[in-house]
């Protein structure tokens, strides 16, 4: 018998269709067998031939499958690629002559692990590791679409990412807290601000079909969850079973009805309770002093707040208008849904009504804030707000399986819910203190140590930023159509580690990077390549391309430029001449704030920051889990004629001659340890020396000269590459 439903339950049957439930599918034999849904089981460590390469576990798994193809792995780099490689993999900034000089004179056994561990401690780990995570989260200080407002505040989630990577924050407790902090973490400020993982969805604020914009930002969410935390390009499953994994499309809306509750809350105060009661205190006083100066100022600006309100509830679908309508207490929970989102396009705020005013009412308003400046002494200040998502205080609008993903045409409904494949029931919710528990529901099964997907895409992704390449090559899609797990025992082996071992990224890193095959030279080897051309079984360290992030962050370190403030707003570099960004960009006043590292730098996201994008910064409208890594024309024309990196080619080179009794071999010397952390071979001596004395002939200036010389090693392969 068929049933019908009637879309969103607002008072008027806007949609309508008959549906039920189909027959539970049935997965098949291969379906049930894929390696990413089975449990993760800690392996034996294989016997390898030659012990003498091994330095811990992970190489005798390494080693198997070279020795299996009779390929030989390639031995250590030297002391000094090794220490840059590591300072740029963790800290994104190559290491100072001092660091390399205490390196090459540390001849003991623990040298190496000292350099790690020193780098895992720099406050620089937190703002490099950041950086990956934000890619996944598709992070933005902007709206997208048209207008691409500012975001004013979501600037404290970036700053809650480095927070927690730079604090060795447990991974399990970092996807709980980001998922459902407000729900399982109340009393904790940071948790609050987490769940703008939820809130970075490209967003068009001004949209006026308001179900169609919630079921696009419902979609986001679960897209990038099943992507970010379960490997699972959940979205293909969005309009009917997945064409290749084992998701159903019911699959895909359980798991979006962990979110049907959310809603966007921009002015979380970031206080605790006695901090907020304190504020209330204060602004109760304040209040009762200012009363009547405030009525009669927001008696002055009610017209244009009513004009407001019109004109905005005028351009809504019925739909909506109705849910406005509706006294409070008879909303429906998806109601309440259209009133929240309605609600900035239809209020406005006195201030904002008082630019409207002309003639007399503007002349007896401003003289009303005159008399109401004079409290500011008693006004207490505004409290630290958060861009987050929260649930909203009714009970959850049902979910329903959409045909073909259509908000307009819902077929049965379903309940929050995890892969039938791995649990099948729907999810036992506990309502929260502060919200509906969905979510709190969600986030303990991905950090649940159990779960065969979150644990292992988290160890392919840590170990794909250190190598170029992860055990599964695709670090979002451990589907069937994504990459098959080159070392699929070292995967398991690493990731039951992993969560025996607290679920410490820190250790992690420590345990990868303390390993012969992370030590490995670049050097290319022909019988191995011939047999394993792109290097998947990891026979040498895969010499790559740094991120535009990173390349501009070494310049300012080795120029000695690089301002090394940490948190807040982002900043704002100089543009190109003639770049114009919708939503604007103020550069900043003070030029050491443009010199902050690159994570810090305002990502506007229909305007990426040119050198960025010149070298291949991801769109933040969607989860990057893998940057290309392209070489163009524009990345060289971007170094070579960019004013900013000329100017920071100056500052090196005044670095470089800042000793007036050097010679000038000393100087050239001294440019290649800063820049190359290494010194210049004797031929390239004499070619920096050439190269001096003819620009000497040309310009009649050395420090002209050596500009040049700065500029051109900040041009080079091998600054540019981690080798």
């Amino acid at each position: 018998m068929r049933k019908s439903f009637v879309m969103i339950g607002i008072g008027v049957a806007a949609f309508a269709l008959a549906g039920t439930e189909p027959k539970q599918k049935e997965f098949t034999a291969m379906q049930k067998r894929w390696w990413a849904f089975q449990p993760v089981a800690k392996p034996a460590v294989p016997a390898v031939k030659n012990q003498a390469w091994v330095k811990n576990d992970i190489d005798a798994f390494i080693l198997a499958k070279l020795e299996a193809k009779g390929i030989a792995p390639n031995a250590s780099a030297d002391k000094i690629t090794l220490l840059r490689r590591a300072s740029l993999d963790l800290t994104g900034l190559p290491p100072t002559p001092e660091q390399v000089q205490a390196f090459v004179a540390d001849e003991s056994k623990e040298a190496w692990a000292k350099v790690v561990d020193r780098l895992l401690a720099s406050e620089r780990y937190g703002e490099r590791w950041a950086r990956h995570w934000l890619d996944l989260a598709r992070y933005a200080d902007s709206e997208g679409f048209k207008a691409d407002e500012t975001r004013p505040n979501v600037w404290r989630y970036r700053d809650y990412v480095i927070r927690s990577f730079n604090e060795d924050k447990p991974y399990d407790r970092f996807v709980k807290e980001q998922i459902a902090g407000d729900e399982l973490y109340p009393n904790d400020a940071q948790a609050l601000v987490a769940t703008g993982f939820n809130r970075h969805f490209p967003d068009e604020s001004n949209a006026r079909n308001l179900m169609q914009r919630r079921q696009e930002l419902l979609q986001d969410v679960t897209d990038v969850v099943g992507v970010t935390f379960m490997g699972l390009t959940m979205g293909c499953a969005k309009c009917h079973d997945h064409k290749f994994d084992p998701i159903l499309q019911k699959d895909y809306y359980r798991l979006q009805a962990f979110f049907a509750n959310t809603r966007i809350e921009d002015s979380a105060a970031l206080v605790s309770k006695a901090e907020r009661q304190a504020y209330e205190q204060k602004r109760a006083v304040w209040d009762e002093k200012t009363k009547t100066i405030r009525a009669e100022m927001a008696k002055l600006v009610e017209p244009a707040r009513q004009q407001f309100w019109k004109d905005g509830y005028d351009k809504f679908p019925p739909e909506v208008q109705a849910a406005l309508d509706v006294p409070a207490e008879k909303r429906n929970p998806f109601q309440w849904h259209m009133y929240y989102k309605a609600k900035p396009q239809v209020e406005i705020s006195d201030e904002a009504a008082a630019k409207k005013l002309k003639g007399e009412p503007l002349k007896q308003y401003k003289a009303l804030q005159a008399q109401l400046a004079k409290f500011d002494s008693i006004k207490p200040g505004e409290l630290p707000v958060a861009q987050t998502m929260i649930d909203n205080e009714s009970d959850a609008p049902q979910t329903h399986v959409l045909s073909v993903g259509n908000y307009a045409v819902p077929q049965y409904e379903v309940a929050p819910g995890f892969l039938s494949i791995l649990d099948p029931a729907p999810a036992k919710i506990t309502k929260a203190e502060t919200g509906s528990g969905r979510r709190s529901a969600l986030a303990n099964w991905l950090a649940d140590a159990q779960n065969p997907l979150s644990t292992r895409v988290m160890v392919n992704r840590v170990w794909h930023y250190h190598f170029g390449r992860g055990i599964v090559g695709t670090p979002s899609d451990f589907g069937v159509m994504g990459e098959r797990p080159t070392h699929p025992e070292l995967l398991d082996y690493l990731t039951a580690q992993f969560t025996g071992n607290g679920w410490s990224v820190k250790n992690l890193h420590r345990t990868i990077m303390l390993s012969a095959a992370y030590r490995q030279s670049s050097n290319h080897n022909e019988a191995a390549a011939k047999a394993d051309p792109e290097n998947k079984l990891f026979w040498r360290f895969q010499r790559r391309r740094l991120e535009g992030e990173t390349v501009r962050d070494a310049i300012l370190q080795v120029a000695g430029a690089l301002n090394t403030k940490m948190y807040g707003p982002g900043v704002f570099p100089p543009l190109p001449p003639g770049m114009v960004t919708r939503g604007g960009w103020k550069t900043e006043e003070d030029a050491s704030e443009s010199n902050r590292r690159s994570v810090y730098v305002f990502v506007r996201r229909n305007t990426r920051y040119p050198m960025f994008e010149s070298f291949d910064m991801p769109d933040t409208h969607e989860s990057c889990a893998r940057r290309n890594n392209t070489v163009s024309a524009g990345q060289a024309l971007e170094l070579m004629n960019n004013e900013l990196v000329l100017g920071w080619a100056k500052d090196l080179a005044k670095r470089v001659q800042n000793d007036a009794g050097m010679s000038a071999a000393s100087q050239v010397e001294r440019a290649w340890r800063l820049v190359y952390a290494r010194a210049p071979q004797t031929e390239e001596t004499k070619a920096a020396l050439d190269f001096l004395k003819q620009h000497d002939q040309i310009t009649g200036n050395r420090q002209t000269s050596m500009v040049d010389l700065c500029h051109m090693l900040l041009n080079s392969n091998e600054f540019l590459h981690m080798n």
